[in-house]
């Protein structure tokens, strides 16, 4: 759908097997949650905002993308330059950024099953390019990456235009509200998972099609739509 936001949920649970399951990177696929919250606050000092406390973690993780902004004292202004600078920390780090736990086995798996894969993310393709080769996880169609941090939905429709896809063929897989938000946005499924950025209970009041626990638990939906399709 184009020209203006879906109603959330839109999309609806998938009753057909995606061509494309589509992952966000940091939370989703790579454990970057501590590196992420150091380099925050490295970059408080370096552009004069609110440095986050660890006592408010939980708290933060309850806000979606642009409430944090505002908590932090972030001008949407800076927010190019402060994305920039945290990819080029992050890189700085990749050497020992390590997979979420059970991710890489239900990659491997949901490939085997016959899935196009691809990554979406707001990193920069060389760091995730080296974490992706140092773990053995080069199985993906493509790595697209999105200048600004809410520019998501921009780069899903240029992908379902460039690929040849319906909203319908893709499942994307992300861990924060901003990727519910692109999802919805553009009308593509969407698995939201627990174990990354935002708080189960931020991501399922936005109603995503899909709420997921555990990599076991997408593996299993994955797993079950190839089924059905034979």
């Amino acid at each position: 759908m184009r020209g203006g936001r879906r109603r959330v949920g839109a999309a609806g649970p998938l009753k057909a097997r995606p061509q494309l399951v589509m992952f966000d990177f940091d939370g989703t696929i790579a454990d970057t949650f501590e590196n992420g919250f150091e380099i925050l606050n490295i970059l408080a000092g370096e552009f004069g905002f609110r440095p986050l406390k660890r006592d408010d973690l939980g708290r933060a993780r309850d806000m979606r993308t642009r409430e944090l902004m505002k908590f932090l004292g972030i001008p949407a202004t800076k927010m190019r330059r402060i994305s920039k600078r945290g990819t080029e920390e992050l890189h700085k780090r990749m050497d020992g950024i390590l997979p979420c736990e059970g991710v890489p086995h239900m990659l491997q798996d949901t490939r085997a099953l016959g899935y196009r894969l691809g990554i979406l993310t707001s990193n920069s393709e060389e760091n995730v390019a080296s974490f992706l080769r140092r773990h053995d996880l080069e199985i993906f169609e493509f790595v697209r990456c999105s200048s600004k941090l809410m520019g998501k939905g921009r780069v899903i429709r240029s992908l379902l235009k460039k690929l040849r896809l319906k909203p319908s063929d893709v499942l994307f897989v992300g861990d924060e509200t901003r990727d519910i938000d692109a999802a919805q946005e553009t009308g593509v499924h969407m698995a939201a998972v627990t174990w990354g950025y935002n708080s189960r209970r931020s991501i399922e009041a936005m109603d995503p099609d899909h709420l997921i626990g555990s990599p076991e638990e997408l593996l299993q939906l994955v797993r079950g739509l190839a089924e059905a399709k034979t």
